[in-house]
């Protein structure tokens, strides 16, 4: 099963020109059509780069027992931004 696929089929041309410009601002030589001279390691960075900018900034909570105190719960809170 695929996950790379465009829910919305207008996106498509959008996301192609972020594919584009992300691998301008890295320095990666993407051209159109087959980029079979590329690495994974450098197509990995143009769709890591992607993925950040298009994804939300994510909060995740979650309470743990504490190790010392007897039945003690504390709240830990993570807020990611994604800063480029």
């Amino acid at each position: 099963m695929s996950r790379s696929r465009v829910n919305v089929p207008e996106s498509r041309a959008a996301l192609d020109n972020m594919k584009f410009e992300i691998a301008n601002q890295l320095g990666v030589n993407l051209k159109q059509g087959y980029n079979g001279n590329l690495t994974s390691r450098e197509n990995g960075y143009v769709g890591g780069y992607m993925v950040k900018n298009i994804t939300p900034i994510r909060t995740k909570v979650f309470s743990r027992f504490s190790r010392t105190a007897v039945n003690y719960e504390r709240e830990i809170r993570y807020d990611f931004e994604i800063v480029l």
